[in-house]
C-alpha cells in the first residue's frame, strides 16, 4: 500500500471513527447515568422499578435500531454513504442534547419519561443508520486483503465512546459537589455532546463519497429498491439470516455482557461505589481497546470465523466463574469488620421518615455504608448500600472486566469486515445493517434489562447464587449462535464483492 493511499484511508478512518465514536458516546451517556436518571425521570417511590424502567427505556433505543438500519440503509444504497451518515450524526446529537434539557418527573410528571422515550427512539433510529454507513465507507476505501485491519478501527469506536462517556461523567463529578451533580450536573455530559457533534459534522462535510459506490452510481448499477433486493431475494436473505443467527446475535450479547452488564452488575448487585466502577471500567476498556485492531488484523490472516467463534466459546465457558470471582471480591461476609469503627446515625425527616445510616470499616480497607429509610406514611422501608473497595480489589475487578473486554474484541473486531464482505455493493448498506442491528440492538440491547430482572427475581426467591442468574441469557444466546456459526459459516474471507 502506497504512502498516498495510506494517508487517504487514514483521513477516511479519522472522519468515520470520530463521528461514530460520538454517536456511541451519545448513546452510552444514558446507560452510564442510568442509576441517576432513574431518580429524575421516573417515580421515586420504588427505586428498583424506576431502575428497571430506565433500563427498559435504554433498551427501547436498541430495539428500534433495525428500523433505522432499514430506513437509513435504503437511503445509503440509493443516494450514497456520505450524506446518509451525516444525517444520522445530526439526529443523534440533537436527541442527546435535548435529553439533557428535559425537566424532571417532579416538575412535569409522566411527560418526562414519555419525552425521554421518544428521544431514545430517535437515538436508536440514528445509530441504526450510522454504523453500517461508517463500516461500509471504510471497507470500500480499504485495500484488498486488509479489510479486517482497517475496519477494526471503526470497531474501537463503541468502546472508546463508552470510555469517554465515563471520563466526562467522572470529571463532572469531581468538579461539582455531590449535591450539584445530583441536582443538575448529570445533565452536563448530555450538553457536551452537541459541541463534539458540531466538530464531527464539519469534518464529515468535507469527505468524498466512497469510490466503490461512486463508480457504481456512475455506471448506473446502484439499486432502485434495496429493501426488495436485500430481503425479497431468497439467496441474499439466506446470508442476512446467517449473519444474524451465526454471528451478530452472539457477538451482541458478548459485547453487552463484557461492558454494560459488567458495569450495572458492579453498581447494582455488588453495590460498589459508582465513581469507583466508572474508573476501573475505564481502565479495563483502555487496556483492552487495542485488541480490536489486533484481532481485526489477525482475521485478515487466518479468517474471521474462528476468531469470532473462539471469543464466543470462551465467554460461554467462563462467564459464571468470572462473575462469581467478581462478586466474592466485594462480599463483606468474607471480610473482617473493625467493630470499634462501626457507627450508626439516625435522622428524622420533615415527613417523619426515619433514616438510619450504618457505616462499617474492614481490616482490608474496604468501607461499607448502608442507608435504611423507614417511611412513616407507608409502613415500609427502603435500603441502599454502597461499598468502597481497596486498591487491590479494584485491580482484581479491572482484571476480570479486561478478560471480558478481550472476549468482546475477539467477536467484535473482525465483524465489520465479515458483514461487508457478505453482500454486493448495491445493497451492502441495507443488507449488513439489519443483521448487525438486530443482533446488537435486540439480542444485545435487551440484555441489561433481562439479566437484571433475572437477578432481582432470583434474589427475591432466596437463591444463594442469585447474582449468577442474569448470565443465563447471554450464555444461551451465544451458545446457539456458536453452533450455527461453526456449522454454516465459511472461514474464507470473501473479496469478490469489494
Amino acid at each position: 500500500m502506497s504512502k498516498t493511499s495510506t494517508k487517504g484511508i487514514w483521513k477516511v478512518i479519522s472522519a468515520s471513527s470520530m463521528g461514530t465514536m460520538i454517536e456511541w458516546y451519545d448513546f452510552y451517556i444514558f446507560g452510564s447515568l442510568a442509576v441517576v436518571i432513574s431518580t429524575k425521570f421516573f417515580p421515586s417511590d420504588n427505586p428498583t422499578a424506576a431502575f428497571l424502567s430506565t433500563l427498559a427505556t435504554f433498551a427501547a433505543g436498541f430495539v428500534v435500531r433495525p428500523f433505522g438500519a432499514l430506513f437509513f440503509g435504503r437511503l445509503g444504497d440509493i443516494i450514497g454513504r456520505k450524506y446518509t451518515f451525516m444525517a444520522t450524526l445530526l439526529l443523534m446529537g440533537g436527541s442527546t442534547f435535548l435529553i439533557g434539557c428535559i425537566p424532571s418527573y417532579e416538575t412535569i410528571g409522566f411527560l418526562a419519561p414519555l419525552l425521554v422515550l421518544i428521544l431514545r427512539l430517535l437515538q436508536g433510529l440514528a445509530l441504526g443508520g450510522e454504523y453500517g454507513g461508517a463500516a461500509t465507507y471504510v471497507a470500500e476505501h480499504a485495500p484488498a486483503g486488509e479489510k479486517g485491519y482497517w475496519t477494526s478501527w471503526i470497531q474501537t469506536t463503541a468502546t472508546v465512546g463508552l470510555f469517554i462517556s465515563l471520563m466526562v461523567i467522572l470529571v463532572t463529578k469531581n468538579i461539582l459537589s455531590a449535591e450539584d451533580f445530583d441536582n443538575w450536573g448529570w445533565r452536563v455530559p448530555f450538553w457536551v455532546s452537541i459541541v463534539m457533534v458540531g466538530v464531527s459534522y464539519l469534518i464529515r462535510k468535507n469527505m468524498d463519497e466512497s469510490p466503490v459506490f461512486a463508480k457504481a452510481k456512475k455506471e448506473g448499477t446502484t439499486s432502485t429498491n434495496p429493501l426488495k433486493e436485500s430481503f425479497g431475494n431468497r439467496y441474499n436473505l439466506k446470508f442476512v439470516l446467517l449473519a444474524l443467527f451465526g454471528a451478530t446475535m452472539g457477538q451482541g450479547v458478548v459485547w453487552y455482557t463484557g461492558q454494560f452488564y459488567a458495569m450495572s452488575f458492579m453498581k447494582m448487585v455488588m453495590n460498589v461505589d459508582s465513581s469507583q466502577v466508572d474508573g476501573l471500567l475505564g481502565i479495563a476498556l483502555l487496556i483492552g481497546t487495542p485488541f480490536f485492531i489486533v484481532f481485526g488484523w489477525l482475521s485478515d490472516k487466518v479468517g474471521r470465523k474462528y476468531i469470532m467463534m473462539l471469543g464466543m466459546l470462551l465467554a460461554i465457558l467462563s462467564y459464571r466463574s468470572i462473575y462469581k470471582e467478581m462478586y466474592n471480591t466485594t462480599n463483606v461476609s468474607y471480610k473482617t469488620e473493625i467493630v470499634e469503627k462501626t457507627t450508626q446515625k439516625i435522622e428524622t425527616t420533615k415527613n417523619n421518615d426515619i433514616i438510619t445510616t450504618i457505616s462499617k470499616t474492614f481490616t482490608d480497607g474496604t468501607s461499607y455504608t448502608e442507608k435504611k429509610t423507614d417511611f412513616a406514611n407507608k409502613k415500609e422501608s427502603q435500603s441502599t448500600m454502597s461499598i468502597k473497595i481497596n486498591s487491590e480489589d479494584e485491580w482484581k475487578l479491572i482484571f476480570w472486566v479486561f478478560i471480558q473486554v478481550l472476549f468482546v474484541t475477539m467477536v467484535y473486531g473482525p465483524i465489520a469486515a465479515f458483514l461487508v464482505e457478505m453482500f454486493p455493493t448495491k445493497i451492502r448498506y441495507t443488507s449488513m445493517s439489519l443483521p448487525y442491528h438486530v443482533g446488537n440492538g435486540i439480542f444485545g440491547g435487551l440484555l441489561p434489562a433481562i439479566s437484571t430482572y433475572f437477578v432481582t427475581h432470583a434474589k427475591a426467591n432466596g437463591k444463594p447464587e442469585f447474582y449468577l442468574d442474569g448470565l443465563w441469557y447471554p450464555i444461551i444466546i451465544a451458545s446457539v449462535c456458536f453452533v450455527i456459526g461453526m456449522v454454516y459459516i465459511d472461514n474464507k474471507n470473501k473479496t469478490n464483492h469489494l
